[in-house]
Parts: C-alpha cells; sequence; structure tokens
C-alpha cells in the first residue's frame, strides 16, 4: 500500500478533527477523499504530508511513518493544499525553479519546461503568479507538486476555481498521472469523482463511513429499487402499501410517490394491475437508482 491509516485521532483543543481513522489507498489507483465542509479532510491530508502530526495512531506512506520518517515522506510525497500558498510576487518559471532547487533537482531548466508543458501553463509561464487568474494559479500548485517526480500525490481541492475547460484538461491529467503514480485528492464535485476514481473514501464528523471502490459502493446501496410514478389524481399511502412486493412508500409532490421494491420483484406489473383495477391513470412511471450523490447525502446527513 501507498498510503496505510490505521486508528488516526486528532484533538484541537477539546474538539476532536479525527476519531480513529482507518483507510487505506493502493499503489497506481486514484481514491477520492470526500465529506462535508469540516469532515477531517484537510487534517488528515496534512497529517499524511506531515505538516501536522497526530495525538494517536500511525499513518504511513510509502511504507514510511509520518512522525519518525517525516523528511523522507516528503521526498515521495506531492502536495497541493486546499489555500493554495505561492509567492504572487514570483515569476511563474521563476518560482518552479525556486522549487525545483528545494528539492535539490537536477537539470532544473529542463524539469521546469516539462511542467509547464504538463499542466498547461505554456501561455502564462512568463507572467507573475499574481496576475493570475485563480485557475492557471492552480496549475502552478500542481506543477509544483509535481516537480519532483513523487510516487504519492496528494491534492485538496485541485479543481478549484477552474473553468469548464481546464477542468476537463485536469481531470484528464490526474488520470494519466494515476497510470504510474499513488493519488489521493479531496472534492466536492461528484461527477468529479465518477470520472476520474477507482476508490472512494467519505469521512464524515472524524470518521469514515464509506471506503470501497465506486462500483461496489453504489452496489451496496442499491440493493432495493426505487419506482418513480405519478398517478392522474391523488392517492392514499395505505392503497399503495398494500400493493404485492412494495416495500416502503413515500409521497413527494402533486401526485408523484416512490414505491421502493427488491430487485428480485419487478413490480411494474403490479402497479399497472393496481391502476386498471382502480381505474387510475398512470401519467409516468420510472425505475430509479441511488446516484452517488444521493449516497453521500445518505451517509453524511445523519
Amino acid at each position: 500500500m501507498s498510503i496505510e491509516v490505521n486508528n488516526i485521532s486528532k484533538l484541537y483543543g477539546h474538539q476532536k478533527a479525527l476519531d480513529q481513522v482507518s483507510f487505506s489507498v493502493s499503489k497506481g489507483s486514484i481514491t477520492g477523499f470526500l465529506g462535508p465542509n469540516g469532515a477531517g479532510k484537510s487534517t488528515m491530508m496534512k497529517i499524511l504530508t506531515c505538516f501536522v502530526p497526530p495525538n494517536s495512531g500511525v499513518a504511513k506512506v510509502c511504507g514510511l511513518d509520518v512522525q519518525e520518517n517525516s523528511y523522507e515522506v516528503k521526498k515521495n510525497v506531492g502536495y497541493l493544499p486546499e489555500h493554495n500558498p505561492l509567492y504572487l510576487d514570483m515569476y511563474v518559471k521563476e518560482y518552479l525553479a525556486f522549487v525545483a532547487g528545494v528539492h535539490k533537482i537536477k537539470n532544473i531548466d529542463i524539469r521546469v519546461k516539462e511542467m509547464v508543458e504538463l499542466t498547461g501553463l505554456t501561455i502564462e509561464q512568463r507572467k507573475k503568479i499574481g496576475a493570475l487568474s485563480k485557475g492557471y494559479r492552480q496549475r502552478v500548485g500542481l506543477a509544483q507538486a509535481l516537480i519532483h517526480n513523487p510516487q504519492v500525490l496528494i491534492l485538496d481541492e485541485p479543481t478549484t476555481g477552474l473553468d469548464p475547460n481546464q477542468l476537463i484538461e485536469i481531470r484528464n491529467l490526474i488520470k494519466e498521472l494515476g497510470k504510474e503514480k499513488t493519488v489521493l485528492f479531496s472534492t466536492h464535485i461528484l461527477q468529479e469523482v465518477k470520472a476520474v476514481c477507482d476508490n472512494i473514501t467519505i469521512i464524515n464528523k472524524g470518521k469514515i463511513v464509506a471506503n470501497s471502490d465506486t462500483h461496489t459502493l453504489q452496489t451496496n446501496h442499491n440493493k432495493n429499487s426505487i419506482l418513480k410514478v405519478e398517478f392522474d389524481r391523488p392517492i392514499t399511502l395505505a392503497e399503495l402499501q398494500n400493493i404485492s412486493g412494495v416495500l416502503s412508500v413515500q409521497k413527494k409532490s402533486g401526485n408523484s410517490w416512490h414505491l421502493s421494491f427488491s430487485k428480485q420483484h419487478d413490480i411494474r406489473q403490479e402497479i399497472m394491475k393496481f391502476a386498471l383495477s382502480q381505474n387510475y391513470t398512470i401519467l409516468s412511471m420510472q425505475i430509479q437508482e441511488l446516484s452517488l450523490e444521493d449516497i453521500f447525502q445518505k451517509l453524511t446527513n445523519s
């Protein structure tokens, strides 16, 4: 495993930001680290990048303990923080050369050129960072995280401030990087997770509430199906509950209802028979499964 987290807890005064968190990220995979604001995502990332020590537990990156081998861990990790700290008075190429020098990289000019091209900074490379848009500043932050060719990339909200075209470019870049490197990144854009990630880890109130590949997560939360059905006039809850195969009933707006049923027992034929027998007209009927957004809300709204 490239990242191993075992029973990590972190306190800020009396507030517990992380509560015995455990998860792992395998080598060469892309994991989306999700959670509401204040759930503990950034704190966990700061621990993995040796900026903040945990109060208890063990975290390892590339087999190295983040507390006992922090210097070596930093060599193996590229980090883009949530609030991208940049020297605004430095030029793009000047800043990247400075970071490369900190990492004692040989052939700095060649490496800077490679990063400028890789992150799409070519047309902005001679500007001061302070003159760049927020999206291009994110690209500079990503370039500095990559410049020392780390084995693990930890990216906290890497696509913040990007326009739709830039978003697609950075997503594709992350996917390409994931073929060779281990990537852990946080985001609030769930479509981004579906498009990029192999695995999902969800944290809520300092605790891990889900940790699996995207397919398994959705399969486990879609053991029953939902039928969206709209009738032409009002109907009672009791009538729907009495239909064979209906597990639960939820009233929606107007004359619309959500009916839960087992995947092994499709209730659509039963609904049609019921409507015909009671002289109701079905205006619409559609099977719906929980989306990633629905699952996220279900796990984090408790």
